[in-house]
């Protein structure tokens, strides 16, 4: 890519994201669009009440800005959980890598990857030449200057894992203190256990509570065999549809209330809508108290088991229960609204099945992604396009034609298939055998940060160079020297995806485009808009890969091609203004993992360490200087012996925690009397929804109580 395509591409998203903000500026500040520019504040009534119309509404403001900056990480944490404290400190940890980066890239590497002549630049036509110039692959073969290089990259690596350290064991004593600082919760004193083995003339129930009584005499309660339920989750629509008819009711009893809906209010009749929705609903309440009546022998050999205290219930996670490991096995709980309960109705067979099966499906994704990978890829050379399709050479002469082309479209179409990646990522996931739905967010997670690192790094610098020489890509033994080749070459065109995918889709963040254009068509079809007000949550499982991907490329560029880094530290200091804003007045915390997260985030900055050494040892071997690429051997084993100890140090806090806490913990509640009141509710904590849900108004009880009563779960 020529300088002039980076600019044409720059300039392009620049101009998107000022159109965002300037957008998002004046939207905002509309009351048609307060539930879906602040659905939190709305729920939280926390949002003042705009009447009348006001000329300054029509105008950009910038006062979002301020409040976002202003949010302290105490509000954070009371309103995102910890999760988004870490989430936070993502965009922080890489503001303070990058800024070190920049520093060091800008005011020394760049200027001495410029001075070399290795490309034998011409002066006189700049803008046209190869953005190669400002890389690494202009330094001559042999120069000392490649030294400054060396010692860059262990400064760079003492300052990263400094901070990597700071990092881990500020949120690691963060994690302690929101546990001392909590109050009691289900999941703290329950355990899952699985396998529970069938014994001739014993129910399930009998014999998970003379095992327990038998063994954990002192410190047991009771317990919940888990049921299968799978045709009731099938069955749930009927709380949708229940709020639907509440709405259609109160609409009826208003004086401004249509007496039509559909397309502009004109095609369908809402007494009649009402009433066919109440026979519908009616149906599916029968369907389900059916379905309920015939589950009540359906059990799983699974059950939730109640102890007295949270060191009571830690001690029956980590012992092993019976002398076969493969029954009585324990897990700890999760929060109950975060249990996901399709995961019961599977054998333990099933569940192998189901991992096998999805460890296959996210490799064959992985593998098929690189076919257009392939086709971003041959939009960076023009001279390809030329040779393959001969009709577009008069069309590709044009100089702002070409400079879109390799500039702006490859990492266009690159983000677009990659929009529909977690979802499926999140869906393999749930079939994996989790038995929470954090579990199964944080696995997406880990599954679409390797499926980026792999198809947005490594199969763009592969495809690269085989385009080429596709003879290297099939001897591994050559695949060192081919990162050492590839790796700089796709330099700008990484430079274009940051600021495509990074800029561009941030701000996109802000404005939520898709979502304004279904709100906007939804009151224009249907005439009003919905009483339910949904507050999403942050989708961890898209956004956390996404910043580590970035925060890959600033890493394994620094020492190559250090003009990628002002891009990117442009893209964090964005993220950490437009998120904190969307954490305060969009997203709610459904599901908590209590900071794990923060695992992957280290893990990747290791990784993304480690491969900027060992291609900087390639690429000293390749620039004539052997010494440097010798003395850079020890930089990556030092830095895994780093990620070593923090693993012994740290990673059991993310783990469980440790009897110090769970001790000081249950002592300093021993003598409050609420938690009598707490482990009598406890054994009602953990009731799969479909059991009980929630039924339209009747004149006769039996639709609106539970079918299954304590005795009936052996409580």
């Amino acid at each position: 890519m020529i300088l002039s395509a980076l600019l044409t591409s720059v300039g392009i998203n620049l101009g998107l994201c000022l159109l965002f903000f300037t957008l998002y500026s004046v939207l905002r500040r509309q009351p048609i669009n307060e539930r879906l520019y602040a659905p939190r504040l709305v729920a939280d009534r926390k949002l003042k009440q705009r009447s009348g119309f006001n000329f300054e509404r029509l105008l950009p403001s910038v006062g979002w800005v301020k409040r976002a900056w202003d949010l302290s990480e105490e509000d954070l944490l009371e309103n995102s959980g910890l999760d988004g404290v870490v989430f936070m400190r993502i965009f922080t940890f890489s503001l303070k890598i990058f800024s070190i980066a920049s520093v060091i890239g800008i005011a020394v590497l760049l200027p001495v990857n410029f001075m070399g002549n290795q490309l034998e630049i011409d002066f006189s036509d700049l803008p046209n030449k190869s953005l190669d110039s400002f890389s690494i692959s202009n330094v001559n073969n042999g120069s000392n200057r490649l030294w400054i290089h060396f010692c860059a990259s262990y400064l760079f690596t003492v300052a990263v894992c400094y901070l990597l350290y700071y990092e881990y064991k500020y949120l690691s004593l963060k994690r302690v203190d929101c546990f001392y600082a909590s109050q009691p919760q289900p999941h703290q004193f329950t355990i899952l256990v699985r396998g529970i083995p069938v014994i001739a003339g014993q129910s399930l129930d009998d014999s998970v509570d003379h095992f327990f009584r038998e063994f954990h005499p002192s410190t047991y309660i009771s317990h919940t065999i888990v049921r299968r339920t799978s045709r009731l989750q099938q069955l749930t629509d009927a709380e949708k549809l229940y709020r639907t008819v509440a709405q259609l009711k109160s609409q009826e009893h208003t004086s401004q209330g249509s007496r039509y809906c559909g397309c502009l209010g004109l095609f369908r009749n809402k007494e009649q809508q009402l009433s066919k929705l109440e026979k519908r609903l009616e149906v599916v309440e029968d369907n389900m108290r059916i379905e309920q009546s015939s589950s009540v022998g359906k059990e799983v050999p699974a059950a939730f088991v109640y102890f007295k205290s949270r060191y009571g219930a830690a001690i029956a996670l980590h012992i092993q229960q019976g002398i076969n490991p493969t029954q009585w096995v324990t897990e700890q709980a999760p929060e109950p609204d975060d249990v996901f309960w399709p995961f019961f109705s599977s054998s333990y067979i099933k569940r192998w099945i189901c991992k096998l099966w999805v460890f296959c499906a996210s490799a064959l994704l992985t593998v098929l992604f690189f076919l257009p990978v392939l086709v971003v890829q041959s939009l960076t050379h023009l001279e390809q396009l030329e040779t393959y399709f001969p009709f577009l050479k008069s069309i590709l002469a044009l100089t702002f034609v070409s400079q879109v082309i390799t500039g702006y479209l490859p990492s266009l179409i690159l983000q677009l298939f990659l929009y529909f990646i977690p979802p499926i990522m999140k869906m393999l996931s749930s079939i994996q055998g989790y038995i929470s739905m954090s579990e199964i967010l944080k696995s997406a997670c880990s599954k679409m940060l390797w499926f980026t690192i792999w198809n947005v790094f490594f199969a763009n610098v592969l495809s690269g160079s085989a385009l080429y020489g596709f003879d290297l890509f099939l001897e591994p033994k050559r695949i060192p020297m081919l990162l050492a080749q590839g790796v700089p070459a796709q330099a700008t065109f990484f430079i274009s995806y940051v600021v495509t995918s990074g800029w561009t889709n941030l701000s996109s963040e802000l404005v939520q485009l898709f979502a304004l254009v279904c709100s906007f068509l939804k009151r224009i079809f249907s005439g009003e808009e919905s009483d339910d007000l949904v507050v999403p949550s942050i989708p961890y499982e898209k956004e956390i890969p996404r910043i580590l991907s970035f925060g890959l490329l600033g890493v394994t560029y620094f020492l190559l091609a250090p003009l990628i880094l002002p891009f990117i530290l442009v893209y964090f200091c964005m993220g950490y203004l437009i998120f904190r804003n969307q954490l305060l007045t969009v997203y709610a915390p459904k599901h908590g993992s209590g900071g794990k997260y923060w695992t992957i985030v280290h893990n990747s900055t290791i990784f993304s360490l480690v491969l900027m050494q060992i291609i900087a040892i390639g690429i000293f071997g390749l620039k004539d200087l052997p010494l440097a690429s010798s003395l850079t051997i020890p930089l990556p084993v030092l830095t895994l012996l780093f990620n070593e100890y923090c693993r012994q140090r740290f990673l059991p806090i993310f783990t469980a925690y440790p009897t110090e806490c769970l001790v000081t913990k249950d002592r300093k509640e021993q003598g409050n009397p609420r938690m009598a009141e707490f482990l009598d509710k406890l054994v009602d904590a953990y009731q799969d929804p479909a059991i009980r849900p929630k039924y339209n108004d009747r004149d006769d009880d039996t639709h609106t109580s539970p079918l299954l009563r304590s005795s009936e779960i052996g409580i």
